[in-house]
């Protein structure tokens, strides 16, 4: 029942007899019998057990095929590739099982937000009691400095407010009142009357009578939310899966057709067996599935020189195929830092310069800088009235921060660019409240005090019976002075006026009576600025082909002045807010998800609402947040991003990537570098599977020609070491180097990557088909050339061995001179310097030096079962090999020409 009602829309006294409660409290009898009724106040998790996390690593067609191929080479001795294959199983298994551990920390983050001890009202007395023994209808006692221990109808209010960034995205404290608000469906940030759980008391005292608890209240809906939002497969490890079940598929039924081919030639069932196992080993993968790990994570260390830090791996590849960012607004669009930038005093606007906290800057007047001569004293007085009444401080440590209101902050900045220090003694203060909505504070003078004022315009326009204008006390000029405020209103400015009344040397305190017949001295209009570089990356991120979406608790003209600013959406296009979106269905948002791009005052279940309904319409989604409204949708999200600064602990956990500046440009760069790194990954990919195609190939091809070459030869032209040895050496010492390649200077001029792509696409056809058929001929024919010899000679085994020998060789050489060319996918091998990624020479001398070392030195011999070949060998092997650089370099040339790149 407790969780249906709009709490905000009944007074508190309704609030008081629809819970049945009074301000004395609950009795201890009464809470129990709720406690029992509701439950406790807590988050419930249910955490899975290690056992079920290990099997949940097993569950994969690839890893059910290598552990059949290690017991199958297990039971025919080859125990060295049981030994390797196993290996690469635990490895797999045990990356797996890790990263699942931390996959539900997100959750327990969000249960540590729950506050141990609170003050609360029992039975008349006042008691501290456990955070999670808290009843619906307990009164809780609220004060400065502590956490809100569940959601609260407040009935006492003394200049209360609240820090609500985490949960609503709020950038500046949130002053807290207790009357009614009538209108409906308002998004937390509106419900100016309630307190949440997990938010901070920053100024005042209070108090609440419980509403909801646990999984009822905003932070327990999240944390409901979180566990029902299923974990994103990035693009490349949903390709990588449905392409797995493509190729066991295929490995299997192969192996079958091997099997049954081998039978029907009149060939002995354990040759069968062996060949149909070899085939099995040659077109498994083994080595892709570290190479592309290493890859990511080299990717990831760049990133990080990026400010961009990868939780998650598979998440470097998805940001190169981000095609929307949902971005917050507060600290990452912009400084969440205050900044005056405009004055007006004494009937004159001016503009001040500079943003942030740091304090270099300038004010001018019609783009000349302005001195504080005795003919701006007025401008002088508004600045100095911002700097005494005030309680923020400016300090320096590692650059400037504001300790207090940001808003003061500002206050201070903006007299620093003036030169302006604060050196007048406080004799007393009036806080700011938010029924009077102002704070005056009464400074000595020299032979008089004086007290200033500051507030909300309106107010202070309203006390003040006079002016200063050009150095002269003159009637107030109401009508400018609130066509000027409106002005600022109007480009989204958050307007303060200010105002100084002088009073005996003798006055020590400030009456209530003394805020009155005040002299305006002028307005000063601040906003949270765009960050400068945030600007230029929108811009390329839109030549990149991706959209940018603000999606901010701030008020909607807020959100439109700072879009215009960055150049997010269109002039004419149409804020949405959260009220909005409550009132529409699921159907219909996703209608209109495409065309919006800022959304303003939402709740979180709308951010995640409208990061689900982008991802109905196609597009990979990168969201970033740094509060636990936040966090629903960074789970959901393709890519989540959390702030490393402002983040909590809870959205940090939620994400796959954590901006260590908290700065968009920072993603636009992590993107150009996730462009990059896929462009790496597709050539790892079509580097690996070409060599594996090639493989099987022979083994197949070897079977199907055996009959008619010779009936006594009975064995295959490659050995399972071999193969095994080819696919996980080669991996590293050819493959990993491609990743290294230069990086192309237009990745943000390309739109995305179709997400729906295909790793088997016509791309994967032509490349790997032609290096497979290149190297399946090149191998077959060089060991039936030298073969020729055995095939008269059966039971001579030496020159059975060199022949396939011969066959490993020129397998390596062509994967050497594919190499050569693999280097780009698109552009031709005289279009770049071989000298330009000398880890690819670096490896290519490797694995000529490791394969003259197998060919030549005995102890390899007998482990790889090889034999020394004759030196003029080499010229036929080698120009056997070319065909697998030369087949590409056409196929380049002629997708280059017709465009099917």
């Amino acid at each position: 029942m407790a969780d249906k009602i709009n709490w905000y829309q009944l007074s508190a006294e309704e609030t008081f007899k629809k819970l049945n409660t009074s301000i004395d409290g609950l009795t201890k009898k009464e809470s129990l019998k709720r406690l029992e009724k509701y439950g406790y106040n807590e988050i419930k998790f249910k955490k899975p057990s290690p056992f079920r996390r290990l099997l949940k690593q097993l569950n994969n067609p690839l890893i059910y095929l290598l552990i059949l191929v290690s017991i199958i080479t297990a039971f025919l001795g080859e125990w060295v590739d049981t030994g390797v294959i196993l290996g690469v199983v635990i490895v797999n298994t045990a990356i797996g099982f890790i990263q699942e551990g931390k996959a539900e920390s997100s959750i327990e983050a969000l249960e540590q937000m729950m506050v141990p001890e609170c003050t609360v009202i029992r039975n008349g007395n006042k008691k501290k009691i456990l955070a999670r023994e808290l009843a619906i209808g307990d009164v809780v006692l609220l004060e400065s400095g502590s956490q809100v221990p569940a959601d609260l109808r407040l009935f006492r209010s003394k200049n209360l407010h609240a820090d609500e960034a985490a949960l609503t995205g709020e950038s500046v404290p949130v002053s807290k009142g207790i009357e009614a608000i009538e209108t409906p469906d308002l998004p937390p940030a509106d419900q100016k009357s309630m307190a949440f759980g997990g938010t901070f008391i920053t100024q005042g005292s209070g108090g609440g009578i419980v509403v909801a608890t646990g999984e009822y209240a905003e932070m327990g809906k999240i944390a409901e939310i979180m566990k029902e939002t299923q974990e994103i497969m990035t693009p490349l490890t949903r390709k990588m899966e449905e392409f797995t079940k493509v190729i066991v598929i295929a490995i299997l039924l192969v192996a079958l057709v091997n099997f049954a081919l081998s039978a029907w030639f009149g060939f002995g069932l354990i040759y069968s067996f062996m060949a149909s196992a070899s085939l099995a080993v040659a077109a498994i993968p083994e080595g892709l599935p570290a190479v592309l790990t290493v890859t990511l994570a080299l990717g990831v260390k760049a990133m990080a020189n990026r400010n961009a830090l990868i939780r998650k791996l598979p998440s470097v590849e998805s940001l190169g195929r981000t095609t929307v960012i949902c971005s917050d607004k507060t600290g990452t669009l912009t400084k969440n830092q205050m900044t005056v930038v405009r004055i007006f005093s004494g009937g004159k606007t001016f503009k001040v310069t500079g943003s942030g906290y740091n304090p270099q800057g300038e004010i001018t007047f019609e783009n000349n800088p302005v001195k504080l001569s005795s003919e701006n004293k007025e401008l002088k007085y508004t600045l100095k009235a911002g700097l005494l009444c005030n309680n923020a401080s400016l300090v320096e440590k590692d650059g400037f921060k504001v300790i207090g209101d940001p808003t003061e902050g500002s206050l201070i900045v903006s007299a620093a660019k003036a030169d302006l220090t604060d050196k007048t003694l406080r004799l007393d203060e009036v806080p700011f409240e938010s029924k009077q909505r102002y704070m005056a504070t009464l400074h000595q003078g020299l032979d008089e005090n004086i007290i200033y004022v500051k507030g909300s315009p309106e107010k202070i326009i309203k006390r003040s019976r006079n002016q200063l204008i050009k150095g002269e006390i003159t009637d107030i000029q109401e009508d400018e002075i609130y066509a000027a405020s409106n002005l600022m209103a109007k480009d989204s400015l958050r307007v303060l006026g200010f105002a100084y009344k002088v009073v005996d040397e003798h006055k020590t305190e400030i009456n209530p009576d003394d805020i009155k017949d005040l002299t305006f001295l002028g307005l000063q209009g601040m906003i949270d600025p765009p960050r400068e570089e945030v600007i230029d990356a929108i811009k390329k991120s839109k030549s990149a082909g991706i959209r940018t979406v603000m999606i901010t608790g701030d008020h909607a003209k807020t959100a439109k002045a700072i879009a215009k600013q960055l150049g997010i959406g269109s002039k004419k296009e149409k804020v949405l807010t959260g009220k909005e979106i409550s009132r529409m269905s699921p159907e219909e948002l996703y209608e209109i998800v495409d065309k919006v791009s800022i959304y303003a005052r939402v709740a979180p279940e709308h951010k995640y609402d409208i990061t689900t309904q982008l991802q109905k319409k196609g597009e990979i989604v990168a969201v970033t947040g740094d509060g636990v409204n936040d966090a629903p949708a960074l789970k959901a999200a393709d890519i989540g991003i959390a702030m490393g600064i402002t983040g909590t602990d809870v959205s940090k956990e939620a994400s796959d990537m954590v901006l260590a500046d908290d700065n968009f440009s920072s993603i636009v760069k992590a993107i150009e570098e996730g462009r990059f790194i896929f462009e790496n990954i597709q050539k790892v990919i079509l580097y690996a599977l070409a060599a594996n195609g090639g493989q099987s190939l022979i083994i197949l091809g070897a079977l199907i020609l055996a009959p008619f070459i010779s009936l006594f030869v009975v064995s295959l032209p490659l050995e399972p070491v071999q193969i095994l040895w080819i696919n996980l050496f080669d991996s590293i010492f050819l493959a990993l180097p491609l990743i290294k390649e230069p990086k192309e200077a237009n990745l943000l001029e390309k739109p995305p990557k179709d997400p729906d792509e295909k790793i088997v696409n016509w791309q994967f056809v032509r490349k790997v088909g032609l290096v497979s058929l290149a190297m399946a001929g090149a191998g077959l024919s060089i060991f039936y050339i030298y073969g020729s010899a055995a095939f008269t000679d059966p039971l001579n085994e030496f020159l059975l061995t060199q022949a396939q020998t011969a066959a490993f060789a020129t397998v390596i050489m062509v994967h050497v001179f594919y190499l050569i060319t693999a280097r780009s996918i698109r552009e031709s091998i005289f279009t770049f310097s071989p000298f330009s990624n000398k880890w690819s020479l670096l490896g290519i001398g490797i694995t000529i030096s490791s394969l003259l070392m197998i060919i030549y030195l005995p102890a390899l011999q007998i482990l790889f079962r090889t034999a020394p070949i004759p030196a003029e060998w080499w010229i036929l092997i080698l120009l056997f090999s070319l065909p697998g650089l030369i087949l590409i370099e056409i196929e380049k040339f002629i997708a280059r020409r017709r465009g099917w790149f």
